[in-house]
């Protein structure tokens, strides 16, 4: 991955994490850090 794109991808995220705040008072992030908490979770119990 070059720079070019990494910043760009940066960008991205950065964005919709903006959108989700203003348009969803961040619901959808907050939603996905909860799956991302349950999925360490999962990974660790079967380690």
């Amino acid at each position: 991955m070059s720079n070019r794109s990494a910043i760009i991808l940066a960008c991205v995220i950065i964005l919709a994490l903006v959108l989700d705040q203003v348009l969803n008072a961040g619901d959808a992030t907050m939603f996905l850090l909860r799956k991302l908490f349950d999925l360490i979770e999962y990974l660790a119990f079967w380690r």
